[in-house]
């Protein structure tokens, strides 16, 4: 229901009309910027060089909802469709409308204004085009910017179009007419509106137009931009195929607007990156991991130096290589038990060491508390170098429980072949001479001097020993008195 207290058109017209004295009148198509002094439901009023007045019919700046996205104090730009300086009427417009005359046709060719004409009919090679009793011609190359087949185009006949004049003839006999072109200034236009709204922090509504695994482009309206693969989702694994389809409708924030060189004529001259995740809540914000204690995560990739585990959506961790273990094949998918080592908040890196066996999710681990110096330890020989071998105590996992055995430690003779003597996965057992973080020192020697040094205190404490404590009547006869 209209609003009845609402001004009509002529009362606003009049309110706002002031007659310029003195002043050049604008021409039939001159091009021109003014500022938006009211917008009123039938029309929109404009001041031109300070005190011209001039309006906008309001149905032609309306939107595809119905809506004018102007306010007081915007400025714009359009061209002089009607000059009437009798009543001091001014209006401009972003089309010349129905033309009456080949006089209103050439204005609009000069002004490079489109015009609304009727397709009347389809003859060889295009359509007919009616401008109010003056015939017109548009070429079958010029009815929209993709091609259209002589078969569909009976589809047009009936429509009212809008044109742009290319070529005025024989004094108007022969009128050359190009819907494409006009197609084609819209979209030029529209993207010169969309462009001056796209800064950094901006956010704005698209479509999706095309998905690659390196990202999703998206036509902001004329204008397209690329979400990059790391601005998809705070989680890394998610595939753009995945979280996004052609079509789609999104909101999105602008990160960057960077100047480029066109790689061919017509090219865009600028670098738009979006952001999906930027309007997304981020999972690091109130991260419930806590450095010691046990979680379940699952492996996302492997590399050459550890494998991510997932630990929430968008957080994952890295168990370094030198945690795994030399052979150990965990595949993508895994469910791995972890405990967290370190988390850097700041760089948003967290480090993981797998969990001891038995490790429940959510305790708190003081990894490996029992292995100090002097302990006697049993492990695996994991490794075997030139200057050593490398043994995992029982029950821990990671390079924490990893320890040296040096040569000089082993206690075998110089020259034996370490690979012979102690393949893979033979169990030792070794004395714990140093600890620390990449500093666990063994000795299997020290463990046989051990063993042999707790073995002669027990034999000889054996010897001494008496092996039966006699009667009571020995006992009396040796005692003296």
């Amino acid at each position: 229901m209209t609003d009845e207290k609402e001004d009509s058109f002529a009362v606003l017209f009049e309110r706002e009309r002031v007659t310029p004295k003195r002043r050049r009148t604008p021409r039939v198509g001159e091009r021109l910027e003014g500022v938006v002094v009211q917008v009123g439901r039938d029309a929109v009023f404009v001041e031109l060089d300070g005190k011209l007045q001039a309006f906008f019919e309001a149905d032609e700046l309306r939107d595809p909802e119905g809506t004018i996205a102007l306010s007081e104090g915007d400025k714009i730009v359009a061209h002089v469709v009607e000059v009437d300086p009798q009543r001091g009427v001014i209006r401009l417009g972003r089309s010349m409308g129905k033309p009456s005359s080949i006089a209103a046709l050439e204005q609009a060719k000069a002004a490079g204004l489109s015009v609304d004409g009727k397709v009347t009919g389809v003859n060889k090679g295009g359509l007919d085009i009616d401008f109010g009793g003056t015939r017109a011609f548009c070429p079958m190359s010029q009815i929209d910017q993709v091609r259209v087949d002589e078969a569909n185009v009976k589809a047009f006949i009936g429509q009212t179009l809008q044109f742009l004049v290319t070529d005025i003839r024989d004094g108007g006999k022969n009128v050359v007419v190009s819907r494409r072109a006009f197609l084609q200034q819209q979209a030029s236009e529209m993207a010169a509106h969309v462009m001056s709204q796209i800064v950094p922090g901006a956010v704005l509504t698209g479509t999706v137009s095309g998905v690659r695994d390196f990202g999703a482009f998206v036509d902001l309206g004329g204008v397209e931009g690329l979400i990059p693969r790391s601005e998809i989702a705070h989680d890394r694994s998610v595939a753009v195929s995945d979280a996004l389809k052609a079509g789609d409708a999104v909101e999105v924030q602008v990160r960057e607007v960077k100047d480029i060189e066109p790689a061919r004529p017509g090219a865009p001259t600028k670098k738009i990156t979006l952001s999906l995740k930027a309007l997304t809540v981020d999972p690091w914000a109130e991260l419930p991991i806590v450095e010691g204690r046990v979680a379940q995560g699952t492996v996302t990739r492997s590399t050459e130096f550890g494998v991510f585990v997932r630990l929430a959506p968008g957080v994952e961790g890295l168990v370094h290589v030198s945690e795994i273990g030399r052979g150990a094949k965990i595949a993508d998918g895994e469910e791995m038990r972890v405990v967290v080592k370190k988390i850097d908040r700041a760089s948003r890196k967290i480090s993981l060491v797998p969990a001891p066996d038995g490790a429940e999710i959510g305790a708190t681990v003081v990894m490996n508390a029992s292995i100090r110096v002097g302990a006697i330890v049993s492990g695996v020989v994991e490794r075997i170098e030139s200057y050593g071998l490398f043994v995992q105590i029982d029950g821990t996992k990671g390079r924490a429980g990893r320890g040296l055995v040096p040569n000089a430690e082993i206690g075998v003779p110089r020259g034996t072949d370490l690979r012979r003597a102690f393949p893979e996965g033979t169990k030792v057992t070794a004395k714990v001479l140093e600890t620390g973080e990449g500093r666990l020192r063994l000795s299997m020697k020290g463990a046989r001097d051990a063993e042999e040094r707790a073995d002669y205190e027990a034999a000889r404490g054996k010897a001494a020993a008496p092996t039966s404590l006699g009667t009571f009547a020995d006992l009396f006869k040796n005692r003296k008195l």
